[in-house]
């Protein structure tokens, strides 16, 4: 384990300390070499922090038993960095990357290409099933590796075409590798973190929470040449994940539905707003060829 990533997983866990905050640090101490040396002023100058949480966090630097324990669960779930060059390069640069990545299954996934990003419904239609196995049979068939968070529904029904075809898949949580969620995914998450790759930026302790879902859809959406969305209503996790992918320089692509359905609205409204159109796995692979071609 380089000391650099071992520095960066240490200041992650420390009380108080935010992706922001950490940023702030790497401005003034690029390399982690300072910090740990740090005295109060300088950790109140950089952070903004009063003296009990300046406190709090040397005394957890300074704790042997925390950094013997944090080490041990390293063994356990294991992590990459920012700093390392196993890191996805198509995280490197969108706008708030993951600074620690735990992951449990094959890392060589970390390096896959093309991936698509498949999002949608937690409540799908019955037609779903039949569009989504028309459209991501050819896509995993041609090598491409699907991404998506484990969610019921679309999510789920995406990973599972890639395992029944025989190709790979990569999971995002917005829980840590101790609380899987949803509970019904349990079968799952063993058969990606042995098969596959599941991915989290959170600690394996972290219990789901609401505000980390739209959090974990910015990892989603960077790991993917493109966001597909398969059936959203307007107000939607699935439409805050078109919108980082936007954000983040991304293709998206919607699928059209029936009129008649609330979750179609936000796929019709995406094609309006410019969304490529997709009817067919072709007009998938004739994206990424147009978009090679140009690189």
């Amino acid at each position: 384990m380089e000391q650099k990533s071992w520095r960066l997983l240490l200041l992650s866990r420390l009380p108080f300390m935010t992706r922001k905050r950490i940023s702030q640090i790497l401005e003034n101490d690029p390399h982690l070499t300072d910090f740990l040396d740090w005295k109060e002023l300088e950790w109140t100058d950089t952070l903004t922090l009063d003296t009990k949480q300046v406190t709090a966090i040397r005394q957890r630097i300074e704790n042997t038993t925390f950094k013997r324990q944090l080490y041990e669960e390293s063994l356990t779930y294991p992590f990459i960095t920012i700093f390392d060059k196993s890191y996805p390069q198509s995280l490197r640069h969108i706008p708030d990357p993951p600074l620690v990545i735990y992951y449990l299954g094959n890392p060589s996934l970390f390096q896959t290409s093309p991936n698509l990003s498949v999002v949608g419904t937690r409540y799908p239609s019955m037609e779903a099933t039949r569009v989504m196995k028309k459209l991501l049979t050819p896509i995993v068939r041609s090598k491409w590796c699907i991404v998506s968070g484990m969610a019921k529904g679309v999510d789920s029904m995406a990973h599972k075409i890639a395992i029944d075809e025989g190709h790979t898949t990569i999971a995002v949580l917005g829980s840590g590798f101790q609380h899987v969620y949803p509970k019904e995914n349990t079968s799952l998450f063993h058969q990606l973190s042995t098969n596959h790759l599941v991915l989290s930026e959170y600690p394996p302790h972290t219990k789901p929470e609401k505000y980390y879902f739209p959090e974990r859809n910015r990892i989603i959406s960077g790991l993917g040449f493109a966001t597909l969305v398969i059936e959203a209503k307007q107000k939607s996790g699935t439409m805050i994940t078109v919108d980082q992918a936007l954000d983040q320089g991304k293709e998206v692509f919607a699928v059209p539905g029936s009129i008649l359905a609330k979750t179609s609205e936000g796929c019709h409204q995406l094609i309006k707003e410019g969304a490529k159109l997709i009817t067919s796995a072709d007009d998938i692979l004739a994206e990424w060829q147009q978009t090679t071609r140009k690189s």
